[in-house]
């Protein structure tokens, strides 16, 4: 079983399109299968769910559809909060902060506040995030503290930049999944995914379910992960 699984929520618009609805309908509707991916999270243990809600790119999209997200964004947290308290759930967002409303920031404050003692699910919602601006504002806080003397240049490594990135205290992806046929990972956790498992679903999201996300769980675990080694050097070490 993992213990933490990204994904990147893919197809809602095209699910829409396809039912002659608003692109609006897409995204409400694949507020369902967040529920649905969660709860199975819960029952089969794993620690940290990523999603990826919304990119720094999805600005670009049509006004109308931005605010119809930014709505969803506030309806589902009001409506969320109780019910994540109650399932031990820890809601954590991630991203720039910066760009959303007062109203949407202050709303983000107070769910992660009241969820911030839960323990038997990390739910992580990027939002306004991107891997690239991850790696940069960590980047930038290594430089302040080098050009302020608190930190020198040879003390720069892996581990240096990894504790500056937006969620240092949780492990790394090991099962990243992207719905909607596409087949690249879009700017998300580019520098945490370096060793994840990709598993890409031909499903928009809103039809990703319970029954697609053990699929994709399963798969994860015919595989064998060697993050550099052979296949015969991980067999020995499963063998000793």
């Amino acid at each position: 079983m993992p213990e933490h699984v990204a994904i990147i929520m893919d197809g809602n618009g095209r699910w829409a399109r396809q039912r002659g609805l608003p692109r609006s309908a897409g995204h409400r509707a694949g507020a369902k299968s967040v529920r649905a991916v969660v709860e199975e999270s819960l029952r089969c243990g794993v620690g940290v769910l990523t999603l990826f809600a919304f990119s720094s790119e999805n600005w670009r999209r049509p006004p109308s559809e931005v605010n119809v997200l930014m709505e969803l964004f506030m309806s589902t947290l009001q409506a969320e909060v109780k019910r994540l308290v109650e399932h031990d759930v820890r809601l954590r967002i991630i991203g720039d902060m910066s760009a959303f409303s007062p109203r949407l920031q202050g709303q983000f404050m107070d769910a992660q506040r009241a969820t911030e003692h839960n323990s038997r699910l990390i739910l992580q919602v990027a939002a306004n995030y991107g891997g690239r601006w991850d790696i940069t504002q960590a980047t930038r806080a290594i430089a302040v503290e080098v050009a302020e003397g608190r930190m020198r240049v040879d003390d720069i490594d892996e581990t240096a930049i990894s504790a500056r990135l937006s969620f240092p205290d949780a492990p790394d992806p090991d099962l990243f999944i992207r719905t909607g046929g596409e087949k690249r990972i879009s700017n998300f956790l580019l520098w945490q995914s370096a060793y994840a498992e990709l598993y890409f679903s031909d499903l928009m999201w809103p039809e990703f379910d319970t029954d697609a996300f053990n699929a994709a769980l399963s798969d994860f675990a015919r595989r064998q992960r060697r993050f550099g080694l052979t296949g015969e050097q991980i067999a020995s070490r499963v063998a000793t």
